[in-house]
């Protein structure tokens, strides 16, 4: 398949190379689908034409943009075992497509992505575009705790079993329908084969870098609270497939201490990370203790949330409530340690300065991190106390 819009002048160069590849090198079965995203120019005429020239080639027209759209309607409409697409301007070197859906054929994998960061993949374009994708890239591993490498890559296939079940809980039309799909087969337990590619930036794209950059990170946002909040349905997944082992409780840890220690130790980091951030921004309107307060509210707040999930293995709504509210009463003891601290900080020293004052908030705060571990682990999620699966 490959989608498009408005590309009336590369369509058809493209669609006629990608067929005398296929025919000359493919050994199965084939058919070229162009999915026309509501084109407004020639596009529609040129896609036509090809059809009738080309007897694996068809064409569809959508009447609404978007590439998920159109992934999610040729796909659920084929009746072929493995679905595949790429982009237009065939930027990714069509000798890897073979390697891209053996996997498939075969029964090995259940998807499989193109990935320009592999060490073996020859890829050119800009430092811009470079510095975006691996940026992207780092924040699904940390957000979603991703481990497929190129989200982004106009290169994949799928077993269209597999689709049938997966396509129905993607929302995403746009261009993180890519990234939904593939977070949702990783915690269904299936097997994504990656391909190193190469790969040749199109200097003439058309996409907004800085739109779609704003929309992924709206859907990693989305997809992120419903998995923490469990309302994704993972059970619904993990039957036809099995389940993702980052879904089962660990075992051979007595009593989960070494497992939970290193996850609040990243939690904390990035929440000290975090605070500091805050602190700094407010510091530039209001005083020392003001900033502090409000800084240290917002960042407790989303580190219970980190730990609730992440440290201590709970998910679903269930008891949410009253852990945030058991958390705010750590967050209180903090407030106290780091309050007292800058007010002792204060007392000593006339005017201190911005860096001493930070200086004086890590020390505090690494005091209330390990205050705060005891307190989570004893009172808010003691062990044996809370379900790890509880609200699926």
């Amino acid at each position: 398949m490959v989608p498009v819009f408005n590309e009336e002048k590369d369509l058809g160069p493209c669609v006629r190379s990608l067929h005398e590849h296929l025919s000359r090198t493919f050994p199965y079965a084939f058919r070229v689908t162009v999915a026309d995203n509501a084109s407004t120019d020639r596009t529609p005429l040129v896609a036509a034409r090809l059809a009738e020239e080309l007897a694996e080639v068809r064409s569809v027209r959508l009447e609404q943009k978007g590439r998920g759209r159109a992934l999610r309607a040729v796909w659920s409409a084929s009746d072929a075992p493995v679905l595949a697409y790429m982009d237009v301007d065939l930027s990714t070197d069509l000798n890897a497509l073979l390697p891209l859906v053996a996997p498939l054929i075969s029964g090995h994998s259940d998807l499989a992505i193109g990935s320009r960061l592999a060490r073996s993949s020859r890829v050119v374009r800009g430092a811009k575009r470079e510095f975006v994708s691996r940026a992207y890239n780092l924040v699904l591993r940390g957000s979603l705790q991703a481990r497929f490498s190129d989200a982004q890559c106009g290169f994949k296939a799928i077993r269209r079993d597999v689709a049938a079940v997966l396509l129905p809980l993607v929302e995403d039309s746009g261009w993180f329908f890519d990234t939904e799909l593939l977070v949702l087969a990783e915690r269904a337990g299936l097997r994504i084969h990656e391909v190193p590619v190469d790969w040749v930036d199109d200097p003439d794209s058309t996409v907004d870098i800085v739109r779609t950059a704003v929309d992924d990170l709206k859907g990693v946002w989305r997809v992120g609270r419903a998995l923490a909040s469990g309302s994704l349905p993972l059970d619904r997944l993990a039957r036809p497939f099995g389940d993702d082992p980052r879904d089962r409780e660990l075992t051979g840890v007595p009593n989960g201490l070494a497992r939970q220690l290193v996850g609040f130790c990243v939690v904390g980091v990035l929440s000290t990370l975090f605070y500091l951030l805050l602190y700094s921004g407010f510091r530039a309107f209001a005083g020392p203790q003001p900033a502090n307060a409000l800084a240290l509210l917002v960042a407790a707040v989303g580190n219970t949330a980190a730990n609730r999930r992440l440290t201590f293995g709970v998910r679903g709504r269930g008891g949410a409530v009253r852990h945030q509210a058991q958390g705010l009463v750590v967050f209180g003891i903090g407030l106290a340690l780091t309050s007292g601290s800058l007010a002792a900080l204060n007392a000593a020293t006339d005017n201190p300065s911005h860096t001493t004052e930070l200086a004086v908030l890590i020390a505090a705060n690494l005091a209330a991190t390990v205050l705060r571990f005891l307190l989570f682990r004893a009172w808010v999620f003691p062990t044996g106390a809370t379900d790890p699966r509880d609200g699926r």
